[in-house]
Order: structure tokens, then C-alpha cells, then sequence
């Protein structure tokens, strides 16, 4: 997808970098996991391409009806709401935990899907995806104290205005969340992809880098053009 936020590919936020990789390339997925319906986080063509392959998706409720209509088998849908629990093996479950955001495509559908952040608990290692989210205290706080701690912890940092605090965390509610989660080390998302903000795409991880300091452990691997 070259463009995000509107059904058109001729209008809407570009892309700053192309994506690291084409979808043919892709190896075979043990799963993939949706927080929400935005464009910028659920591209019909991409999951066109990936339908034919017949991996599981897991998704939040209501998200499985973009699938199906886009080519995905229902028995290849998992619909959750926050909280449940999927057992994938002995020793491997995916649990749908909370966030605080919105959904929707259009202008009539606002808020008839659900959004979630992801916890991955395995029988070494457990991580955290955060999807959007705005700050949430007491569902992190909830999340750490269920799941924590986290070998990797990813939240979002980019598209962050004082107009938008509610539903994106920026730098600083990121590093706020990810103390309430525990720690661990921190992997920024959601910067540096498509221009859906006002400022420039390095500063969010800029001022990440600033406010992080010594006790926090960035994971920060750059677009591949990004220095060129």
C-alpha cells in the first residue's frame, strides 16, 4: 500500500520509505495479528494476497467481516474480544487485551469494530503488542500485572498531536505505558511509515531516544532508505 487512510490509493497519506519487503516475499506465517480496521493497519490488498495461503489471521470482533469479504477462509478467522484467551499449543496462547482507540473505514461505520493490543506468552518468552492506543493506565497496569514481564514490548510513537492524546500515546505516553507494563525492551512502532501527522517523521523517535534515557532498552533498526 502506498497510500493510507482513504479507500483510494490516489488520494490519502503517503508512505515515507517503500516497505522492506514485496508480499511475495514473504515466508510462511504462523499467524497474523490485527489490532483494528484503519487503512494503515489493514490493507485489502495485502490481505488479498496473503488470503490464497491459508494462514490463521486473529483479529477483533467484527474485523473478520473485512476478511471474509476479501478472500479469507472462515475457518482461518479467530474474532476476540479483549480478554480472551486462544491456546495455539501447550505451550503457546495469544491473549486480546485492551486499548484505547477507534475504528471504522467510512463515514457510516465508526465504532462498529473492536481494537485490541496482543499479548504473546510463550513457554521462554512473552511480548506485548500495543496496537493504537491513547494512554490506558489502568488496563496496562492490568496487562503488567497479568502477563509481565515482557522480553519485547511494542508500542506506538508516531501520528502524535495534543489533538489526537486520547487515541495515540507519542514518546512520552509510550515510555509512561511501558513502565506500567513492566518494562523490557521497548521496540517503537508506528513512526516513520505513512505521513499522518504534522511533524517530521524522525521526531518521534528522536524525542523517544531523549527521554528514554539509560534504563530503557530501544530497539531501533531504521528504514532501509532512511539514511541514504
Amino acid at each position: 500500500m502506498e497510500r493510507a487512510g482513504l479507500p483510494s490509493q490516489l488520494l490519502g497519506p503517503k508512505r515515507f520509505f517503500a516497505p522492506p519487503l514485496p508480499l511475495a516475499q514473504v515466508p510462511p506465517l504462523d499467524g497474523i495479528l490485527l489490532s483494528h480496521d484503519h487503512y494503515d493497519h489493514l490493507d485489502e490488498a495485502a490481505i488479498r494476497a496473503l488470503a490464497p495461503r491459508g494462514e490463521q489471521f486473529f483479529c477483533p470482533l467484527g474485523v473478520g467481516a473485512h476478511l471474509r469479504r476479501w478472500g479469507v477462509a472462515t475457518d482461518c478467522i479467530t474474532e476476540v474480544t479483549w480478554w480472551d484467551n486462544i491456546a495455539l499449543a501447550p505451550d503457546f496462547e495469544l491473549i486480546a487485551t485492551p486499548a484505547r482507540h477507534f475504528s471504522g473505514r467510512g463515514l457510516l461505520n465508526r465504532d462498529s469494530t473492536l481494537w485490541a493490543s496482543w499479548v504473546l506468552k510463550g513457554p521462554q518468552h512473552r511480548v506485548f503488542f500495543g496496537g493504537d492506543s491513547g494512554p490506558f493506565d489502568e488496563a496496562f497496569e492490568q496487562i503488567g500485572a497479568a502477563y509481565g514481564p515482557f522480553d519485547l514490548v511494542m508500542l506506538e510513537i508516531g501520528a502524535s498531536d495534543p489533538e489526537w492524546a486520547a487515541i495515540h500515546l507519542g514518546p512520552d505516553n509510550a515510555l509512561a505505558a511501558h513502565r506500567l507494563l513492566g518494562g523490557g525492551p521497548l521496540l517503537p512502532l508506528h513512526w516513520g511509515t505513512f505521513n499522518l501527522a504534522f511533524h517530521a517523521w524522525r521526531q518521534p523517535v528522536q524525542r523517544l531516544i531523549e527521554a528514554a534515557g539509560p534504563k530503557v532498552t530501544l530497539l531501533l533498526p531504521a528504514p532501509a532508505s532512511a539514511w541514504t
